[in-house]
């Protein structure tokens, strides 16, 4: 069997289209329908009860849109509303901490590892639970950076700043002699040649983006749910606010240019 209809994405924001790119890249014959939260915008710093409201009004939406999977490519969002979405949901739901976290039990040589991530992400210990249910004996981690999202957003990496900020958030870390280190935010892959330098060659850097694009290939195959050869490539862009701004910040996210975006009150969907 297989399904043409596309793999819904959602997001607080433009973070998420890293997730969004490792699909495209490793499944380069599946449709995509992304959906980012702009209007409320970031996650990071709500609460469990909220994220989770929105992300069921999200979900609501991209099924009203006709998609086979929903991925939750937002770190926080996964951490508190995944859950939710399953029991309420029959489509299957990926999100990004458990792809995260598996990968990182296989690469840890010294079983300390570390997680970077937004307060909320951090807050909730997704991480830590993730891959202790996976080995409980592994040493993890936490260290939230709260200014490496708009230090991303602004497109500042290549000033000194953003080496002084990496180097005061990672520093703990690297204190603990963590040798794995867990990209906890959707953000995060478009620092990771700034994060690898930091860190140094000993510390293996775990890019939940690819882990998740590859549990969404395996799910696809198991489930029988593969576009069929032919079909119609289909990218489509949704947003709660500011369009414009989207497409322009997105750019740098996907790595290349995002027309058509359509805004939509998600409010509306539940």
């Amino acid at each position: 069997m297989t399904n043409a209809l596309p793999i819904g994405l959602f997001d607080s924001g433009v973070g998420g289209l890293t997730v969004l790119r490792e699909v495209a890249r490793q499944l380069p014959k599946e449709s995509t329908l992304y959906f980012g939260d702009t209007a409320r915008v970031p996650y990071g710093s709500k609460s469990r009860d909220v994220i989770c409201r929105f992300s069921l009004e999200i979900a609501q939406f991209l099924l009203h849109e006709k998609v086979k999977m929903i991925v939750v490519a937002c770190n926080t969002a996964s951490a508190f509303a995944l859950p939710s979405l399953r029991a309420r949901f029959d489509v299957p739901i990926v999100g990004v901490v458990e792809p995260g976290a598996q990968s990182a039990l296989s690469a840890s040589r010294t079983g300390r590892i570390g997680v970077i991530g937004t307060e909320g992400t951090i807050e909730s210990q997704a991480y830590s639970e993730a891959i202790h249910r996976l080995k409980s004996n592994l040493q993890v981690f936490g260290q939230a950076c709260r200014l490496i999202v708009p230090l991303v957003e602004e497109g500042s990496l290549d000033k000194p700043v953003a080496l002084e900020i990496v180097k005061e958030y990672l520093t703990p870390l690297m204190a603990k002699t963590v040798n794995t280190l867990v990209l906890g935010c959707t953000h995060y892959p478009l620092l990771k040649n700034l994060l690898a330098r930091v860190a140094g060659p000993q510390v293996r850097l775990i890019d939940s983006a690819e882990e998740t694009a590859r549990a969404v290939g395996r799910q696809l195959k198991d489930l029988q749910l593969e576009a069929p050869v032919g079909a119609p490539l289909l990218r489509r862009f949704f947003v709660s606010d500011a369009p414009e701004k989207f497409e322009k910040i997105g750019q740098r996210f996907l790595g290349q240019a995002i027309p058509g975006v359509q805004r939509v009150d998600i409010s509306t969907w539940i």
